[in-house]
């Protein structure tokens, strides 16, 4: 019976944990199954924070090993690598990583961004690439470390995306795999290639841009090295998959009936977005501060940018250092507990973008815009609860605005999927269908396109109808609107946008 399986390995790397999932094929079913998980915490040091990428080495290559040990290295086909966005490093003309890649929330950019504004406008950025402006892009810490004086730069063969410097030292093969060069904010979606005009213009060396690849194709194989860590056969195919975790996930969207559904991956970002076949560069999407991201397949992911359970995480993270460790079951317990909406903030309020004591800061937020500052957690996490929930609904509204089609569902995927109490207040705020599921969709995605470069399946449309049939989810219907209708009324003119 397991000759007749086949086992696709994802790797999916978060800025704050990782995991190696095994994607069991048989019988035309997907089944998921977790490896190793492990922690990706941002080293700090003198108030820069960096990705520890020798610790990440360390820990994938153990994850591919304990899958090796579990099935069997000769049924092991496939592996591919999905990161989060924006992230980089240098490497030299041998491949050595030439500093610790800098983490996307590192405080350094917030002055970039501002200086890098001074000299190519918005407009001319956005007009480029299509990409929400914001201070954690790539072109942000490109610029940041041209400023530096330490001159990585100019010592520099190419830079490569996390998930790219993973596949490199998998395969020994260099190259960056689109819907991640896409979130650089220096890649023209439509053309599907970088821009060197904003190379020129922001003073990088053209040399520094890695060959791009589509998503689907087969990198190559496993460096001998790194078959004898890892004890996978030297033969075992990388595949470059959505390397982008959101542009993953969306890939396991189960839309397979619905004409009109936005998507929202909820996780430590929130996504929210629709897929579009050509990128929009209209004075409208740049106004609202949309993003045209590179999807697998070649399509457009048109979506905003959210800051989603960081808000949780960051609060939980207060809390432990308190001497409270919560998990976040008792934080969703706690936070049942609060029969009454309490108040509102905006999560993409630059100060809750940062690392910081999250709780205080969304209490002295209530209080400078007037509010009834919330009273201990159960209370701080409605009011985070209320306020992504309110925040979905805004979104969606400005994105139909741009299409000018009605969303008729929402699909939820990924972790934040988990909370179901997030799950009906989104559902009833926006008044329509929620489905919500599958929970592992970045592990998913990652894994059907593995089975397109393995010739399993023959499309997108393919893979969604796959995964449909894999995996369960779980439909939310509206309960409540009133309510909602004039908390939304507050919420909008919080926004500063």
């Amino acid at each position: 019976m397991l000759q007749n399986k086949t086992v696709h390995l994802a790797v999916d790397l978060g800025a704050g944990s990782g995991r190696v999932i095994a994607g069991v094929f048989e019988e035309g079913k997907i089944s998921l199954k977790e490896i190793y998980r492990f922690e990706n915490h941002p080293l700090e040091e003198n108030g820069a924070l960096f990705t520890d990428f020798e610790s990440l080495w360390k820990e994938v290559t153990l994850g591919l090993k304990k899958a090796s040990k579990y099935f069997g290295a000769s049924i092991i086909k496939t592996l591919g690598v999905d990161s989060w966005g924006v992230d980089f490093g240098y490497v030299d003309a041998k491949g050595q990583l030439l500093k610790l890649p800098r983490q996307y929330r590192d405080p350094r950019n917030q002055k970039a961004f501002e200086r890098l504004l001074e000299r190519i406008s918005p407009s001319e950025i956005f007009q480029e690439t299509g990409i929400q402006m914001m201070e954690i892009n790539s072109i942000v810490q490109h610029f940041a470390e041209l400023e530096d004086m330490d001159g990585v730069v100019s010592r520099a063969d190419q830079f490569l995306m996390i998930a790219d410097l993973i596949n490199y030292r998998l395969t020994g093969i260099a190259k960056c795999e689109r819907t991640n060069a896409s979130t650089t904010q220096l890649m023209r979606p439509k053309e599907r290639d970088w821009s060197w005009k904003l190379f020129d213009s922001l003073g990088l060396p053209r040399r520094l841009a890695p060959e791009l690849i589509d998503s689907g194709v087969v990198l190559g194989e496993l460096q001998q090295s790194v078959a004898e860590i890892t004890t996978l056969e030297p033969q075992t195919k990388v595949v470059a998959v959505g390397s982008h975790d959101t542009a993953s996930a969306v890939a396991a969207v189960p839309a397979i009936h619905e004409a009109r559904y936005a998507y929202l991956s909820s996780g430590t970002w929130s996504l929210l977005g629709v897929e579009v076949d050509e990128p929009d560069f209209g004075l409208l999407a740049q106004r609202l501060n949309l993003t045209n991201e590179a999807g697998v397949f070649g399509n457009i992911r048109l979506l905003k940018n959210i800051n989603g359970l960081w808000l949780v995480q960051e609060c939980r993270r207060a809390w432990r250092e308190e001497g409270r460790d919560w998990s976040y079951q008792e934080l969703s317990e706690l936070v049942s507990k609060v029969t009454s909406p309490i108040a509102l903030i905006d999560p993409d309020e630059q100060r809750f973008s940062l690392r910081g004591a999250m709780p205080q800061m969304i209490c002295d937020y209530c209080s400078e815009t007037g509010q009834i500052e919330p009273n201990g957690p159960g209370e701080i996490l409605r009011v985070i609860e209320d306020s992504l929930a309110l925040k979905v609904r805004h979104v969606l509204s400005l994105l139909e605005q741009t299409t000018g089609n009605r969303v008729e569902v929402l699909h939820v995927i990924g972790g934040g999927a988990q909370n179901e109490g997030l799950n009906q207040r989104i559902c009833d705020c926006i008044n329509r269908p929620v489905i919500v599921g599958p929970v592992e969709a970045t592990a998913a995605g990652n894994v059907v396109m593995q089975l397109y470069a393995d010739s399993k399946i023959k499309s997108l449309s393919e893979g969604r109808q796959l995964v449909a049939e894999s995996f369960e989810t779980q439909r939310y219907d509206p309960s409540e609107k009133s309510e909602w209708d004039k908390a939304y009324e507050f919420f909008t003119k919080l926004l500063k946008e």
